[in-house]
């Protein structure tokens, strides 16, 4: 084999070739429109990708120290003549300063880098009023979702998909070329209708994590508000004890727990419900209501909110010896026993109960670990659909039954004495309960041979009432016909 073949990928494709002879067509000369901090990164990143760079400037001998030394630096118009791909780094309300250059521009690529300052909903976006003011122009919206830094850092820091969207897939093709030399993955999101959700991304904070997380913030406030009414101002009032230094840590470390809990179960209840609902409709293509949609969606998140408030409960008790009040509370304990003359405080229940307390608590969190490292995307990526089903699924169930064996350790025989419910108040983690042992509780249910075949046939496609008939190899007649008829059963 000759030593330039070994050089060549084992793997080509058609589109490749196409690529490249698209790129050769367009050569390799590529003009920026703008002076800012996007425009200088670009021009930084192509040079190194190996494009000329033709900077088109209104200032250019102002601004040609801030570009690469191998860039050209020049007018506006001269720049546009050279290159046949113009990169408009320039905001949406100076794109009427380019109307000079109407006649230079036609027929050339123009890629709008640009974003909006707030999220559109019904307005055309930047790139497709860009293609208004230049309809002899072809525009390419793209590279509006990397940052300067990515820019500059290259594609091994920062986000490595560039989303492509144009009328025209020649153009396209052209710019996800210019993108994949720069180290990039190009993704064609179509036509540029696509380009008013493609600059709203950038504006998006974390869209899907304001439910998770308003959701978590009313649950601690919540729960921290009935355990500081129980366990602070309960005693202050009723035995003038003054216990207001438990704020800080010990109520902390009171409230996480549950909030943990709680959201663990609310992670697996739509699918319970999702299952009941398919169940009563008697089929799969039945919607759900949108707000049930919505909580399925949001389950990824609302789990690994759930582990960080478990991982912070591990933290705060392992803080918790730490403590001068706990040091105190110790050293009182010891006087109190020299005073009743006991050599042995040994209490062998309180001990054991303890004991496998901590070992559930450390084999939940252990669990969740592992569903929360299994749900980054690196990871999720090397599984097939049946193993990440497994640990997201019967895993996930798996460290919901041994919270819940956490839970009822911790609480042992608290809840049938009399002197936990203060001011009439059942204690926390009886609350907590109510949730996730409903959910166990209907898992069985659907377990259960005679409901878990009936939920299987339904998700195969069978519905209640009707029924799909299939005619014999030979008879040409029937083979296509469907025959709806009430049944209770499938044929």
């Amino acid at each position: 084999m000759l030593e330039g073949d070994m050089a060549k990928p084992l793997l080509s494709s058609k589109n490749d070739k196409s690529d490249q002879s698209l790129a050769g067509s367009f050569g390799t000369s590529v003009g920026i429109l703008g002076s800012g901090d996007f425009a200088r990164s670009l021009a930084t990143r192509l040079v190194c990708a190996g494009f000329q760079v033709v900077v088109g400037s209104r200032n250019p001998k102002r601004n040609a120290s801030l570009f690469p030394e191998s860039a050209e630096v020049t007018s506006q118009e001269e720049a546009v003549k050279k290159v046949d791909v113009v990169f408009v780094a320039l905001f949406k309300e100076h794109y009427s300063t380019l109307c000079n250059l109407t006649g230079a521009l036609a027929g050339k690529i123009l890629v709008d880098v640009s974003n909006g300052t707030e999220m559109n909903h019904r307005d055309r976006s930047n790139a497709e009023y860009l293609a208004s003011l230049f309809p002899e122009s072809t525009v390419v919206k793209g590279f509006n979702v990397i940052s300067a830094w990515a820019l500059q850092s290259g594609p091994k820091d920062g986000n490595k998909q560039v989303l492509i969207c144009s009328n025209n897939q020649e153009a396209r093709n052209v710019v996800s070329t210019i993108a994949r030399s720069m180290g990039f993955i190009p993704v064609d999101m179509g036509t540029l209708c696509a380009a008013r959700d493609i600059e709203n991304i950038p504006l998006q904070l974390l869209p899907l994590w304001k439910i998770p997380v308003l959701l978590a913030l009313s649950l601690f406030i919540g729960f921290y508000v009935y355990n500081f009414a129980r366990g602070v101002l309960h005693p202050y009032l009723k035995e003038n004890k003054n216990k207001f230094y438990k704020i800080p840590i010990e109520l902390v470390n009171v409230t996480l727990p549950c909030v943990s809990y709680v959201m663990l179960s609310l992670v697996y209840l739509p699918g319970i419900l999702a299952a009941f609902l398919q169940l009563h409709h008697g089929t799969k293509y039945r919607r759900f209501p949108d707000w049930l949609d919505q909580w399925l969606i949001h389950r990824k998140q609302i789990g690994l909110v759930s582990f960080y408030c478990a991982a912070l409960h591990a933290v705060y008790s392992l803080c918790l010896p730490m403590r001068r009040s706990s040091r105190y509370q110790m050293l009182n304990d010891a006087f109190k026993q020299v005073l009743e003359n006991r050599n042995n405080a040994w209490i062998e229940e309180e001990v054991w109960r303890m004991e496998i307390y901590v070992s559930f608590g450390i084999m939940a969190l252990g669990v969740l670990s592992l569903l929360a490292v299994s749900s980054l995307p690196s990871i999720g990526n090397s599984l097939n659909w049946r193993e990440f089903s497994f640990i997201q699924s019967s895993l996930g169930f798996v460290a919901l039954v041994i919270a819940t064996l956490h839970t009822l350790t911790f609480g042992w025989k608290r809840a049938f004495d009399g002197n936990q419910y203060k001011f009439y108040l059942p204690p926390t983690f009886t609350l907590t309960l109510l949730v996730p042992c409903a959910i166990i509780l209907s898992r069985i249910v659907l377990f259960m041979p005679c409901v878990n075949r009936q939920l299987m046939r339904i998700r195969r496609g069978w519905e209640k009432g009707r029924y799909v008939t299939f005619a014999s190899p030979n008879s040409t007649q029937q083979s296509n016909e469907y025959l709806s008829r009430e049944s209770t059963s499938i044929v």
